[in-house]
């Protein structure tokens, strides 16, 4: 995820994050920011406007600048079509992508040409499939509760974003990685990744940039580090 200075308000080039955003977008652009949950307002609104402030302290221009929630969900294939920038708010990962299935963002993005960027939820739900590690009292021992469902599908790669903060945690009695993540990894992989490191696609290919960790068939490995040529897929 992208770590903002706190002095500037500007986004660090943690593991190249702004130098790459400096590489696919041009000095002015029009953003749109989706939203996590399309009936919370007040945190849509500031957090999009947070991250539009991180943009232009980075020395961006943002030209144009929409939310896609349910004010706006009407609009959403002309809001989408008129971006250059996407990105996709952080939040309650089904709550989210209940919301993106409502508007169909799926099909809407199959002719996007510009730049996608997920934040915490919004990074979780690009997967084909989405591994929803749960997070609110009462998910993790509710018999009801959807683990996985289906994704934007722009990658196979089920991330776990914050893991330097989460990785202790504990809810309904149980460790979320140790007793929740880690069996629910057998027969697949999953990706911990800590703040300021991320996931790069860019023509066809993926590298995972910065410290992560590789969560598979109920193991996690040692602390890697991707960098420039890591590619995954």
């Amino acid at each position: 995820m992208p770590i903002i200075d706190e002095e500037s308000g500007a986004f660090a080039d943690v593991n190249g994050f702004l130098t790459e955003m400096r590489a696919v977008l041009e000095e002015s652009f029009r953003m749109l920011f989706v939203c996590s949950d399309p009936d919370n307002y007040e945190r849509t609104d500031f957090y999009s406007s947070a991250s539009r402030t991180a943009f232009e302290r980075s020395g961006f221009k943002v030209t144009e600048f929409s939310i896609l929630d349910r004010r706006t969900q009407d609009r959403a294939a002309e809001l989408v079509a008129n971006a250059d920038l996407i990105v996709l708010a952080g939040g309650h990962v089904p709550t989210q992508n209940r919301f993106f299935t409502e508007i169909g963002l799926k099909e809407l993005l199959s002719g996007f040409d510009g730049v996608l960027m997920g934040i915490s939820a919004g990074s979780m739900n690009s997967a084909e499939t989405v591994y929803a590690q749960p997070e609110c009292e009462g998910e993790a021992v509710d018999p009801g509760y959807e683990r996985f469902f289906p994704g934007l599908g722009l990658t196979k790669t089920m991330l776990l974003p914050h893991y330097q903060d989460c990785k202790d945690d504990v809810l309904d009695g149980l460790r979320v990685f140790e007793d929740i993540a880690y069996p629910d990894s057998v027969g697949r992989e999953f990706i911990a990744i800590q703040d300021g490191s991320y996931l790069l696609i860019k023509n066809g290919s993926e590298e995972l940039r910065g410290e992560y960790y590789l969560i598979k068939d109920g193991v996690i490995s040692d602390a890697l580090y991707g960098g420039k040529g890591d590619t995954i897929a």
